[in-house]
């Protein structure tokens, strides 16, 4: 008698993903930040497609490997996770709920609307002044750039808009 086995819904899988955290900043998920893009089950295989936030991220392969732990961890043994670099990834991917977690981490999240160099959508995390100004385009990883408010002086982090 041969053994029929159900095909893991991938709804499922996205849930037991739902945990990955974002090894740079760890309290966004993979979900929250968009990067996690597509969950499919071939002949038994769970492939993950990730998009990173920039070419070239360094925490691309943390992430492949907090990836294939959690699913291993679940009984998940056949795991591939293939890095997308197209579509290029967008803030707009980000979810609601992780530009709530930025902000309370005290990391002002990627404006909505157009994208630029302009600080007038960029809000202090602190005080919600909007009377900032840009220190560097690099702020503690690439994603991020470094601000300074003007009223309570306190620099944040930025997380780009792209």
């Amino acid at each position: 008698m041969v053994a029929v086995t159900k095909k893991p819904e991938t709804a499922q899988l996205f849930d037991l993903l739902s945990g990955v955290v974002d090894p740079e900043i760890p309290v966004l998920t993979l979900q929250d930040l968009g990067v996690l893009r597509e969950i499919s089950v071939v002949d038994g295989e769970v492939k993950v497609t990730i998009t990173p936030t920039y070419a070239g991220c360094p925490a691309m392969e943390t992430m492949r490997a907090d990836i294939e732990s959690a699913l291993a961890a679940a009984g998940y043994q056949q795991v591939t996770v293939q890095q997308v670099l197209s579509p290029a990834w967008s803030t707009d991917w980000m979810s609601e709920n992780g530009r709530k977690k930025l902000l309370a981490y005290g990391i002002a999240p990627p404006a909505r609307t157009a994208c630029g160099p302009s600080t007038e959508q960029i809000e202090c995390p602190r005080c919600k002044s909007a009377e900032v100004k840009i220190i560097s385009e690099f702020g503690s990883t690439a994603c991020k750039a470094l601000y300074q408010c003007q009223d309570c002086r306190e620099p944040f982090d930025y997380f780009k808009c792209l």
